[in-house]
């Protein structure tokens, strides 16, 4: 990891969603309103899974974790978007904007590689029925959750260390509404060439390794979906893989129109809009998605609810 030696800039100050101010108020509930539904909507899918013993399955282990993942995103950049909106001062100390950053990459990997673990979980529970508690053993699936949050880490220290490792000399006004590297990478008064070849190559690999990952199991899980008789059967499995594509195309499909691209091709505004999407967006609809489409979680929230009165 390289060292912060030569930066002068001890604060930056970031310049938010929109300089209007005719539009921070109204963008200000509007936000307000997305974050508590993203906290109300992940904390109570992870009470429900928790709470309701037959949704203690691989499947549901994984979707809680990622949850409590979706909620750490969310809470790492809404808040200090919040502030910015409400109040004038958007300024955020170097040591600040590094560890927002450092919270925010990983998530964003870590979301990456669950999301390629569901697809597997998805594979081996239709591809491999019969096998699919043996293979998806409570061992195993707390091992695949430990390795994602692993490779999230420390991936994370990489990245971190390529902004530790730049100068900070001249202008401070980040044009974003959080501390992301790309923004700060044009900042810089030293060369980011190495930087962002490294941003890109594995900012790269994680993204391929994961869509491929997630390409195959559905692959497979297409060819078995279409060799089912029942039509019955055929409309359960695809409903099933439904949710997690949905949220699959949403998410890589924004990650990968950030960053798999030189930095300086993009403008500003292009940035902030596509990172609403992943920051912001996402977080609040993954919830709604696998609960919306989901019978099961519908039914034990159904049953949660009518245990309540008489508690």
């Amino acid at each position: 990891m390289g060292i912060r030696n030569q930066s002068t800039v001890t604060e930056f100050l970031l310049s938010g969603l929109t300089d209007r101010p005719e539009l921070q108020l109204p963008l200000f509930f509007l936000f307000l309103g997305i974050y508590i539904v993203t906290v109300v909507g992940n904390l109570g899918m992870i009470s429900i899974i928790g709470l309701s013993p037959q949704l203690h399955m691989p499947m549901y282990y994984f979707l809680s974790s990622l949850s409590s993942l979706d909620f750490c995103y969310s809470s790492v950049i809404v808040p200090k978007l919040l502030g910015g909106l409400l109040y004038k001062d958007k300024a955020v100390s170097y040591s600040g904007c590094m560890t927002q950053f450092f919270f925010f990459c990983v998530c964003a990997i870590s979301e990456c590689y669950m999301l390629a673990a569901m697809a597997y979980d998805r594979y081996v529970a239709i591809c491999s029925p019969l096998l699919y508690n043996v293979i998806m053993s409570p061992r195993v699936c707390s091992l695949l959750v430990a390795a994602v949050f692993s490779v999230g880490f420390t991936l994370s220290m990489v990245f971190e260390g390529c902004l530790l490792s730049l100068d900070f000399c001249g202008s401070n006004v980040i044009k974003h509404y959080y501390c992301d590297i790309v923004p700060l990478m044009k900042l810089s008064c030293s060369s980011t060439y190495i930087d962002e070849l490294l941003v890109f190559v594995v900012g790269g690999f994680n993204l391929v390794t994961t869509s491929v990952t997630i390409i195959i199991s559905y692959v497979f899980i297409l060819s078995s979906i279409l060799r089912i008789q029942s039509k019955e059967g055929r409309s359960k499995a695809f409903s099933t893989c439904g949710s997690h594509l949905t949220a699959v195309l949403i998410f890589y499909g924004s990650l990968m129109f950030m960053y798999l691209k030189p930095a300086a091709s993009s403008s500003a505004i292009q940035e902030k809009v596509t990172s609403v999407f992943y920051t912001i967006v996402i977080p609040m609809l993954n919830p709604l998605i696998y609960s919306l489409r989901n019978k099961e979680v519908q039914n034990a929230l159904m049953k949660l609810l009518k245990r309540k009165p008489s508690s």
